[in-house]
């Protein structure tokens, strides 16, 4: 990876992150989707313009990850509504470079190392301690379906990064690629969102209309970089780098949405940064 490669990816995860935060802000999680998603759609709608077609060997991963990424927001969206964004966040991002190094050592048959091996077990830790946070006395118990929806949320993410990142090399047009996967992907919630509040739809999204049009703006941002450095280095050093956007998320939580961080918090989403390093040794 070189020095490029790596400032895109950090900063990547810095937009990713910030666009979440406004996703989760916008208390209605309908409507903050709607209008990320569509914003989206509308970013790759004026792209796709100027920019060369994918190549035919790209659509049918573009389409798979069209389909994936409309489950991710699902759940993402579900996650938000049931749990704290500073717990949520860590927890969808931390599952994703977990889950791909299981599938690519049972598919793949890309045994880990011994470097590898500690990482996974050091962020799996880290991973427990921020789902098990916050237990406070014995009538304290976890929120099971936030955290089901959070894992979930990050086996999404494992799987469209890994199609994605086949897809944007067979495009042979990053932009192109990107510009298409916002168009497919970001038609859906809108129009679910017309079918269900109909002509009430767009007086309820006014208020939110800046905010959301800016993290749809920041979301397209991020995952151009990301499906940039993809065509310029492998995709595991880029997955494990990507999920420093962790430490953002968390920190936006305890200093924008004032939930409580505290010293178990810090010390679990650091072991999830540490194992994710260490994962990263592997390459």
């Amino acid at each position: 990876m070189t020095p490029l490669v790596t400032l895109a990816v950090l900063v990547a995860a810095v937009t990713h992150a910030s666009w979440n935060a406004i996703a989760h802000h916008i208390k209605e999680q309908l409507l903050s989707f709607t209008l990320i998603s569509g914003g989206g759609a509308l970013i790759g709608l004026a792209t796709a313009l100027f920019v060369p077609f994918p190549a035919a060997g790209a659509w049918p991963y573009l389409i798979a990850s069209a389909v994936l990424h409309i489950g991710y927001y699902a759940l993402l969206m579900r996650s938000f509504t049931l749990g704290d964004f500073g717990q949520m966040y860590p927890i969808a991002r931390g599952t994703a470079p977990l889950v791909v190094t299981v599938l690519a050592a049972v598919f793949l048959h890309e045994v880990p190392g011994g470097w590898q091996l500690l990482g996974v077990a050091v962020a799996c830790a880290g991973l427990t301690g921020l789902a098990l946070w916050g237990i406070r006395g014995k009538d304290a118990r976890p929120q099971w379906p936030a955290l089901a929806a959070a894992g979930a949320t990050g086996l999404s993410i494992a799987l469209y990064t890994v199609v994605d990142g086949v897809g944007v090399r067979a495009s042979g047009t990053p932009l192109g690629y990107i510009a298409w996967l916002m168009i497919l992907q970001g038609l859906v919630i809108p129009a679910y969102a017309l079918g269900k509040r109909r002509s009430a739809l767009v007086p309820q999204l006014r208020p939110y209309a800046a905010r959301g049009l800016l993290g749809a703006a920041l979301s397209v941002s991020a995952y151009a970089l990301v499906l940039w450095a993809q065509t310029k280095a492998p995709l595991a050093p880029i997955a494990a780098l990507r999920e420093s956007s962790i430490i953002v998320g968390a920190a936006i939580g305890a200093l924008f949405f004032k939930e409580r961080f505290g010293g178990p918090r810090i010390a679990a989403a650091g072991l999830m940064v540490l194992g994710i390093g260490l994962m990263l040794q592997a390459g």
